[in-house]
């Protein structure tokens, strides 16, 4: 693990993820709330975020896929669809990373036409200084500056996902 070096510990994200679950339960107020993870990078981060969501929350999952190694290729693509209607529902999109802007473009667009009640996003790291379009993320963990990060859900080629903290990928 020595390419990798300790960027947000462990103990500043369940800080971080607790205050988000409060601050999504009050604005919601007693909505459900549809969580829709985008795999598979945020799956550790949504389950500790509607772990600390209190009330009714429902889960779902979207694949999609835009990265090689440690660049995005600018053309997204589903990989894993929905398998729940989400008409009139209240959707929270749960991503680990906004980067570029341009996958989560592309998922508001796609969730768009379902025509929820309304949707917004949450994602644990904004790095905001690679944004090619102008996308809203409602909730944000912790703005980044551009550094490539691995750890808590991120991974370079399917490593570090496991990793208790957000960790900065120092190369070989």
């Amino acid at each position: 693990m020595s390419q990798v070096e300790v960027f947000i510990d462990a103990e500043r994200i369940a800080a971080r993820v607790a205050e988000l679950g409060a601050q999504i339960r009050a604005d919601y107020g007693d909505k459900t709330i549809l969580c829709v993870g985008v795999l598979k990078g945020s799956i550790l981060f949504m389950s500790d975020l509607i772990r600390a969501i209190p009330g009714d929350v429902r889960c779902g999952f979207l694949g999609v896929s835009s990265y090689e190694g440690t660049e995005s290729t600018g053309i997204v693509r589903i990989t894993h669809d929905l398998r729940q209607p989400i008409e009139d529902c209240h959707v929270l999109v749960v991503e680990d990373i906004v980067d570029t802007g341009l996958t989560l473009e592309f998922l508001l667009q796609t969730l768009s036409v379902r025509k929820p009640a309304s949707i917004k996003v949450a994602s644990l790291l904004d790095k905001s200084a690679r944004r090619k379009v102008d996308v809203p993320v409602d909730y944000v963990g912790f703005p980044i500056e551009d550094r490539f990060v691995v750890g808590y859900g991120l991974d370079l080629d399917e490593q570090y996902r496991n990793l208790p903290y957000v960790g900065l990928f120092k190369g070989a």
